[in-house]
């Protein structure tokens, strides 16, 4: 197998959590696309820097938050911040279709995919990378301390104080209700 076909198996399909993570954090779509371009193209180049057996997807995610860091540098100030379509948050959400909802039921959805994006929007970059790396991409927390380059216990206190702060958001929003905020442990 070519390096070219390696690096095909093994970091392009992953180019979906790639492009969710950098849509995250540089809450732009066009910001995303170009951080997303520019990692594969770091992830191309360094190839040959992961090791044999080395899982590719918080490799290469790493180089993504990366990048999205060094695009937040460069236009801090100038960012537009937008929120996403319905469309990112059920795949970003990976939501289960209902069937058919009614005006009320779609109403009072949309309403809680805006406030839960509101509150993410709220959360520091850093946090808000740990939430959607664990609860959006479902990684571990090795793997997330892997790819924001800190320890696990730092990981484990900023997902904390990101639940909770999101908890504290969504109440204020109205969504208090138990089990409206909880978020896997």
């Amino acid at each position: 197998m070519s390096e070219g076909q390696r690096f095909e198996a093994q970091v392009l399909p992953h180019l979906d959590a790639a492009h969710n993570l950098a849509r995250w954090l540089l809450r732009d779509a066009r910001a995303a696309e170009d951080a997303t371009q520019e990692a594969a193209l770091r992830a191309f180049r360094y190839f040959a820097s992961l090791r044999e057996g080395e899982d590719a997807k918080p490799w290469f995610l790493g180089i993504v938050r990366n990048c999205c860091y060094t695009a937040l540098a460069r236009q801090q100030g100038r960012l537009e911040i937008t929120g996403l379509d319905d469309s990112d948050w059920d795949h970003a959400t990976h939501a289960a279709a209902t069937p058919e909802p009614g005006p009320a039921q779609r109403l009072a959805a949309q309403r809680e995919r805006s406030a839960v994006d509101a509150a993410l929007r709220a959360l520091a970059p850093a946090l808000r990378e740990v939430v959607v790396l664990r609860e959006f991409e479902d990684l571990d927390y090795r793997a997330i301390a892997q790819i924001a380059g800190v320890p696990i216990g730092t990981v484990m206190s900023r997902l904390s104080r990101a639940r909770t702060r999101l908890k504290e958001l969504l109440t204020l929003a109205g969504f208090g209700q138990p089990g409206a905020t909880d978020l896997k442990p």
